[in-house]
Order: C-alpha cells, then structure tokens, then sequence
C-alpha cells in the first residue's frame, strides 16, 4: 500500500487527574472528536501538513511547533522514510482534551500500519509519551496516550499507573438518563508551561522526602502528610492521596450504579484541584459553580488545568438548561462564549484505510 489513514480520538479523564506520573489510578474516556493521519510514501524529505500550516524538512530534521509532535513520533519509532503525512482534526487545540495525543497516536498507528513494523499497541503508546516527553519536551505522564490509544465505546478505562495495568469499566450514562458535558473554556492550555511541570515537581519532593518513588506508594496518608512540612508540598500530596481514594470510590459507585455519588466525588475532586493542587482557574471555577447551580450532579476541570475544559453529569432533560447556565456566567464576566461537546466514550485509535486486515 502507498498510503495509510488511521484517526485517535481527544479524551477526557473523568477523574483521577494529576495521579499518572504519581504512579496513581485514573480514570479516562475516549470522545467522538478525533484526529486523522493519512501517510504517504514520498520521494524525498518530510512533509508534515495541516490545513494551511506546512512543515517541510530533510528526514531526521528536527522542527518546532506542532510538526515536533508528529516527526517525534516518527524518531522514536526509527522512521526514516520520506514521507507526506497530513493532518485533519476535530478535537479543540488547547481545551485540555488531549489534542497533542490524538495526533500522536494517529500519527504512530498509521505509519505502524504503513510500513508494517509490527508493533503492539503498548509499544506504540510508550512511543508516544516518549515523543512528547522526550522529544517535544512536554513533561506529561502517559494518560493521554494510554487513553487515545486504548479507549473503548460504552466505556472508561481504569489505568493504574503503579503496575501499569488497565480495566475496561462500563460507562453508560446515557441509560441514567444522564449527559456528560464537556465545556471547553477557551483558555488556553499548555503543558510545556512552567505550571504543570512545578506541580510535578513539588510531588517529587514530597516522594523524595518520604522516602517512596512515588506518591502512590504511600499507605498511610496521614502520617505522611504530618510528615510533609512545607504547607504547599504538603497541599500537592494531599490532593494526590485524596485523589486516588476517589478514584476507587467513583469505581465503585459505577458498578452499584451510584450516579449521585459519582456526580459528587467529581465535585470534590475539583475542589481538591482548585484549593490544593491549584491548577484551575476563574473559568474553570465559573463553569462547575454554574453547572451545578443549573442543577448537575456534580461537575470537575478535566486534564492538567491551567485552562481548558470542565465537564459535568447533567440529567439529559437539562442539558440545555446548564449550557445556558454556563453561557450566561461566561457573559456576565465579559468573557468569550465557551464550547459545549456531548463527552460520550468513543473509540481508541484505529485503521481507518486502507482496512486493517
């Protein structure tokens, strides 16, 4: 074949944020928005292409901007082909819903099929993160394309990342009557700022000085926390604790379905990121308050923070009622109107055409 097209889909982490690089448990979905790699054998150089925006260079040429995360890709997995990829993509650039992801994984799944290196889909995943750690410098830990890659439609993924392991867990809120509503703020959102990488910096301090390599790896969270005298460490590894208990709660509330209490654990998660690990923000904060004033069953910022995407568990029959909601707090601060996405657990990465066989 002389060409390959494979898509990945953005995710949304329901809860579970900032536990992937603790070696903690997270719990993410795919969406329906995706993006698309269509690769072409070429006769010289790389061609990296998305709408208007072009990237043209020899091969092992490294460039910067957005076709890093794509040549990344190709250099972590040996590449060294001339080749046309382009890009096409409807998941929002910056809303915290994994955009960078999504193109990886396409990225990765399509020229694994191209060129038929035989690779697992847990081979391609580590070539992922290893590209956008490594080679874009982006300091994440794994979930983004742990999640693009394998998610599951009418499911979450359980990925506990002190072992490595993933569950398939069902989630089907649509048969509750309920929506998950993502709502991207339009705040835009970047993990190679020095935000993300301090908060993972002050969880490493709280590692070192209890002696573990990991946060997860801590069982008795209170004396730890005594432990732990610097206030603001002491915040970040509190969150991380409390996190991974919640986690395990909402797990647990799915399987005796238990929306009520599941709405509630991810209202007390956000409370956990906006007060101890401080990574949301005005809009952020606007967009759950708002939520769940228009009466959602609870409502969260989803992914890194610092901007991006909230989302909530809405009863179907008032949707309309909590984007209004949320619309309307938005234009009483004067802000820009944010987007609304319909979150349903869609497919991981896959073979688009020609067809896998």
């Amino acid at each position: 074949m002389d060409h390959v097209i494979a898509s990945a889909p953005g995710r949304v982490n329901l809860i579970g944020e900032h536990l992937d690089y603790n070696g903690g448990l997270c719990l993410p979905i795919g969406l329906p928005q995706r993006t698309t790699a269509r690769i072409a054998r070429a006769d010289g150089g790389v061609t990296v292409r998305s709408g208007d925006l072009e990237w043209t260079g020899g091969v092992g040429e490294r460039p910067a901007g957005w076709a890093a995360y794509v040549v990344g890709v190709l250099e972590v997995l040996g590449v060294r082909e001339p080749l046309t990829v382009e890009i096409s993509s409807d998941v929002p650039v910056g809303a915290g819903l994994s955009s960078s992801a999504a193109l990886e994984c396409s990225v990765a799944t399509a020229i694994d099929a191209l060129l038929g290196l035989g690779c697992t889909r847990e081979d391609l995943t580590t070539a992922c993160i290893r590209a956008e750690t490594e080679y874009v410098g982006a300091p994440t830990g794994g979930l983004d394309q742990t999640a693009s890659m394998f998610a599951r439609a009418g499911h979450a993924i359980l990925l506990d990342f002190a072992d490595g392991s993933s569950t398939q867990v069902g989630f089907d809120p649509a048969s509750a009557g309920l929506t998950l509503l993502a709502v991207d703020t339009r705040v835009a959102h970047e993990h190679v700022d020095g935000g993300y990488s301090a908060r993972r910096a002050d969880c490493e301090l709280a590692a070192r000085t209890l002696g573990v390599d990991l946060l997860s790896q801590v069982h008795d969270a209170a004396s730890a926390l005594t432990a732990l005298t610097d206030e603001r460490v002491r915040r970040r590894a509190r969150h991380v604790f409390s996190e991974q208990q919640r986690v395990a709660e909402f797990v647990r509330a799915l399987d005796l379905g238990d929306w009520a209490e599941a709405g509630a654990l991810m209202t007390s998660s956000h409370e956990s990121l906006r007060d101890d690990f401080e990574v949301s923000c005005a809009e952020l904060d606007a967009v759950v308050e708002a939520a769940l004033a228009a009466g959602a069953i609870g409502a969260r910022m989803t992914g890194g923070g610092f901007g991006g995407s909230a989302i909530a568990l809405v009863d179907t029959e008032r949707v309309a009622e909590v984007r209004r909601a949320i619309d309307e707090a938005f234009a009483a601060r004067g802000w820009g109107a944010p987007a609304h996405i319909d979150a349903q657990p869609s497919e991981g990465a896959r073979v688009d055409a020609p067809s896998a066989q």
